[in-house]
């Protein structure tokens, strides 16, 4: 940059953030296979299998027609939506209003980025889950909230504990994130919990809202519901979902927000002003993803109960603790005894094996003195992965 060059300064809301952690490893990734590493990822939750030939079939179809291509409706395609409330009557049991109950997102992170923007002023407070996905807490930052990290302890299951809040810190409360089956320790939560946190949104008047992206992995004969099948849910809940763990399809940036209907107003009048909704062929493939064949997700589910079995079988031989995850498409496990700092392990593991892991810290405080490993990765590759994880762990126990 020359030395006349005009420097130009941030807005505040955006002046001490960080880039996103996972732009920041990939970068360092990309430096370490410039060395000639051989680098596997087991950090992001990116699947690596492909969604079915119907669903791609259903893609190149409807991109061949020639009315595929304009803008679509705000919301996205009744068509869409009407898939979403076919799919959420037959897996949960939940009778939704296309119309007014769900609006289409281009992938479910965006969709939690704009509730923050729709629901929070400054000085106001969201409950947030920690660990917990960063979004939660970035976007608030970025409306100019506070956020109160509400603890995932290992002895409370995961889950939080609703009594620990204190009163004035509910009262002043205006949003409450949670996310089961649960990023990052794979977590559920138990119908006594959804019951308990419905009661507490409304007693306080704070909105809760339920992050569902992995309710269709699930292990060992456990099926996740959904928060709004149970009484009251709707009154106080907006869940989001998305098809990009569930079908394989992270790529192609497809969600959904269902639930109360004065919040999807608000998201949808919020979104119409960024942006003008998801592909038509897009979503065409997303009705046949909701709608048509079923079946093989248990056969990518078998998978993935595969690869967890191998991780979890390493990493307790190498003397990690860690609780079996039941959903979901990583294992959260904790550090070596005498290890805390969870960013320098993770790093250090990298630099010396290439092997990629995500460390606790990065989803809050509490996730400080764990690791995250994500089971979206080809089995092949995973288990030489964890083989290089076990030869390194023994040669620094020497």
């Amino acid at each position: 940059m020359g030395q006349n060059s005009i420097q130009f300064s941030p807005a505040d809301r955006i002046a001490g953030f960080k880039p996103y952690f996972f732009t920041i490893l990939g970068q360092r990734i990309n430096e370490l296979k410039a060395l000639g590493k051989d680098v596997i990822r087991l950090d992001m939750g990116s699947p690596d299998l492909p969604p079915t030939d119907a669903i791609v079939e259903a893609l190149t179809t409807s991109a061949r027609k020639s009315d595929s291509h304009g803008y679509m409706p705000y919301a996205g395609s009744l068509a869409f939506r009407n898939a979403v409330a076919e799919y959420y009557q037959r897996r949960f049991g939940v009778s939704l209003d296309p119309v007014t109950d769900i609006l289409t997102l281009i992938g479910s992170k965006e969709g939690l980025f704009n509730l923050s923007m729709v629901m929070l002023n400054p000085g106001d407070i969201s409950l947030v889950s920690d660990p917990g996905y960063p979004v939660y807490t970035s976007s608030a930052e970025i409306a100019g909230a506070e956020v109160y990290p509400v603890a995932l302890l290992e002895k409370n299951n995961y889950l939080p504990d609703l009594k620990s809040i204190p009163e004035d810190i509910a009262k002043r409360a205006k949003l409450f994130w949670v996310n089961y089956p649960n990023n990052p320790t794979g977590a559920i939560a138990t119908d006594e919990f959804y019951k308990e946190l419905i009661e507490f949104g409304k007693k306080y008047n704070i909105l809760i809202a339920h992050d569902a992206p992995y309710a269709d992995i699930c292990f060992d004969g456990y099926i996740a519901p959904s928060i709004l099948q149970y009484p009251g849910a709707k009154d106080v809940c907006i869940e989001f979902n998305s098809l990009s763990k569930s079908y394989n399809m992270a790529g192609w940036r497809l969600g959904m927000a269902v639930g109360n209907p004065q919040i999807v107003k608000y998201l949808s009048t919020y979104k119409s002003q960024v942006d003008t909704s998801q592909f038509k062929a897009i979503m065409d493939a997303g009705i046949e993803a909701l709608c048509g064949d079923q079946d093989w997700l248990d056969e990518r589910n078998d998978i993935y109960k595969h690869r967890r079995d191998i991780v979890v079988k390493v990493l307790r031989e190498a003397g990690l603790t860690l609780d079996v995850p039941k959903a979901a498409i990583y294992v959260w496990a904790k550090l070596p005894l005498g290890v805390a700092d969870s960013r320098a392990f993770c790093s250090k593991l990298l630099d010396d094996t290439g092997v990629s892991t995500t460390p606790g810290s990065i989803y809050g405080k509490f996730g400080e003195g764990y690791l995250r490993i994500s089971l979206g990765l080809a089995t092949h590759r995973l288990q030489e992965g964890m083989q290089r994880f076990t030869e390194w762990m023994r040669n620094n126990q020497k």
